[in-house]
């Protein structure tokens, strides 16, 4: 894939192996808690990395779509006051059992599904997994992206 694509090519890309309806809900839960288990295991090194990481995905997010972003942006705001108002020592292992059983989800959720993880064919789908969730919230709300 090349790095003219667009976002809309990108989420279609992306649906092509997210078609089962079980599939789709597993990564409307599975997707977001994955992004905040892997905010709060950067957070448990140092709460300003985790907030350079939001920052660098924004970047990459606000170069494909200004309101997909703004979602993210939203998205993230929330997961690092959650993470701020835990208590430190939690937060690294409450993040690692998160990230844990949110994968064992998505791979559950790719087996209903009979195909791989995009990932697999092109690292630049982890970062929109979240897009694809979002997307679901923003065609239910009639929001452009």
């Amino acid at each position: 894939m090349s790095d003219a694509r667009t976002i809309d090519t990108l989420l279609e890309k992306y649906s092509e192996s997210h078609l089962n309806p079980t599939n789709e809900a597993i990564h409307c839960v599975c997707v977001p808690l994955i992004v905040f288990s892997l905010l709060g295991l950067i957070w448990a090194a140092h709460p300003l990395l985790a907030v350079v990481a939001v920052v660098a995905s924004l970047v990459y997010y606000f170069k494909l779509s200004t309101s997909f972003a703004l979602g993210m942006l939203a998205m993230a705001a929330v997961m690092l006051l959650v993470l701020a108002a835990l208590p430190r020592p939690a937060v690294l292992p409450l993040s690692i059992l998160i990230f844990v059983l949110s994968w064992i989800g998505q791979f559950i959720g790719h087996k209903i599904e009979g195909k791989k993880p995009s990932f697999f064919d092109d690292l630049r789908f982890l970062l929109i997994g979240p897009l694809f969730v979002l997307g679901f919230l923003y065609r239910r709300l009639n929001l452009a992206y």
